[in-house]
């Protein structure tokens, strides 16, 4: 019987040492190694790295424990060096842990090629739209006279004219070739003095001309509504979509004391 107590006593004894040993294991793997291996409570500010190169930013992230990861899809901008970062995730100012993968996108060594789109005959306010929209840079503007007033007539891109459909680098510049709405048509001034002012301004508009101002002035010699002056002069060599101004007659009022 004593031996059977006697026995069971070590066994106890090397359980409650067996236990103590887990116990101190479990605790210094939590409390010690774990946390170190783990960098716990530790981290690192994600600095800003758009603009900056791909080969900076990998020197620049591995010097701070980071990594760095390309993302595959690449963008372009036309006015930014080759490969340098163009966006980047998690954002600048981030608290990530060491060895955390830095996600950017980097700028395309060349342009992607995108179809010219039809510019022609569009207003030039809708085609600077355009162009920004296909991610192209509207270059230099050159009037021309032609009736259709800020119309584009021709698109050109590297001085020849560019069709639509036609493939081009993003990015590249386009000259527009634009109406000035005078057009190249030359005519006759037409002599509308003495005329009822509707009638000036339906002769003025019927030659191919515009309606500029109309001044009222006051008279006691002609009709009310009778033009008395234009500007340009009857006779005058003038371009179509060209501007006349008149002055028109009203009565003047007469004061009774």
């Amino acid at each position: 019987m004593s031996d059977l107590k006697t026995g069971l006593k070590k066994i106890g004894i090397h359980l409650l040492v067996i236990l103590g040993i887990l116990f101190g294991l479990l605790l210094v793997f939590f409390k010690i190694y774990l946390p170190g291996y783990t960098h716990h409570g530790e981290s690192v500010t994600v600095p800003d790295l758009e603009g900056f190169d791909y080969e900076e930013v990998r020197s620049y992230l591995n010097d701070r424990g980071l990594a760095l990861e390309i993302s595959p899809d690449s963008g372009f901008v036309a006015e930014a060096d080759p490969l340098v970062v163009l966006k980047q995730n998690p954002k600048p100012g981030a608290k990530v842990k060491e060895d955390r993968k830095i996600y950017v996108t980097l700028n395309a060594r060349n342009a992607p090629l995108i179809r010219m789109p039809n510019l022609v005959n569009t207003p030039l306010k809708n085609a600077q739209e355009i162009l920004q929209n296909f991610g192209l840079v509207r270059g230099d503007i050159v009037y021309v006279p032609d009736i259709g007033h800020n119309v584009v007539l021709e698109q050109k891109y590297r001085g020849r004219d560019i069709k639509e459909g036609f493939e081009i680098p993003k990015g590249s510049q386009i000259d527009l070739v634009v109406g000035d709405g005078m057009g190249n048509q030359i005519l006759e001034m037409p002599n509308v003095i003495g005329m009822d002012d509707v009638e000036a301004e339906f002769l003025i508009l019927g030659s191919g001309l515009s309606m500029g101002n109309i001044t009222y002035v006051e008279t006691d010699t002609v009709p009310k509504g009778t033009v008395v002056k234009q500007l340009p002069p009857a006779g005058l060599d003038m371009k179509t979509g060209e501007r006349v101004d008149v002055w028109v007659s009203e009565l003047s009022e007469e004061i009774n004391f």
